[in-house]
């Protein structure tokens, strides 16, 4: 990836309403003939390596704090140069947390859709980094405690949370968070920049 693509996705990232300033611009040039790409930004539901596509749920929200919730799932592929994409995505299904009240927004692979799960938060960890051992090993589901245990990358926090029993036989990765991915482009699908958000911000 590029030392000025990076620079300016940081920027994005740190200060959105100066990024909605650059798109105002970008948008203009555009109506007078240049031809410049698009931003988006979505979380990782599934990546195929060898096929070298993305799949992601987009944020709904630009601008603001991302809203992961934009259906369908878009399929995205990777950049042709190695050298403009970063670090490969950690896929999950997990989208979104929310502790007052308590509640767990997940992709459901088998419905295509995005399901609520109820929650109560047993225990929560604060201040733990991503390089922290006891990160290594989530997320879990404890069956006896009727609990899940994930890590909220964005929070650094780990929340053990009760959930009810229909949801402890899900697919382990529904409580595992996909990485944030943010990705420039002219042709939808394909992506000409790559920038794992979730990784740089935790490097």
């Amino acid at each position: 990836m590029t030392q000025g693509m990076v620079w300016i996705m940081r920027l994005q990232a740190k200060a959105p309403s100066l990024w909605y300033l650059i798109g105002v611009v970008v948008l203009g040039l555009t109506q007078v003939g240049c031809e410049l790409g698009q931003v988006e930004q979505g979380r990782a539901i599934q990546y195929d390596r060898s096929r070298g596509v993305v799949t992601l749920i987009l944020d709904s929200n630009p601008g603001g704090p991302p809203r992961y919730d934009r259906l369908p799932p878009v399929e995205v592929r990777v950049p042709v140069v190695a050298s403009e994409m970063g670090p490969e995505p950690v896929a999950g299904k997990l989208l979104r947390v929310e502790t007052s009240p308590c509640q767990l927004s997940y992709f459901d692979e088998s419905q295509r859709t995005i399901h609520h799960a109820p929650c109560s938060v047993v225990e929560q960890i604060d201040h733990v980094p991503a390089n922290d051992p006891r990160v290594a090993h989530l997320p879990e589901v404890d069956r006896e405690r009727k609990t899940v245990k994930i890590y909220w990358p964005q929070a650094q926090r780990i929340l053990v949370l009760s959930v009810p029993d229909q949801y402890l036989d899900l697919p382990l990765d529904t409580w595992q968070f996909g990485d944030e991915i943010r990705y420039y482009f002219k042709q939808p699908g394909q992506a000409l920049r790559m920038m794992n958000v979730t990784r740089t911000r935790l490097s």
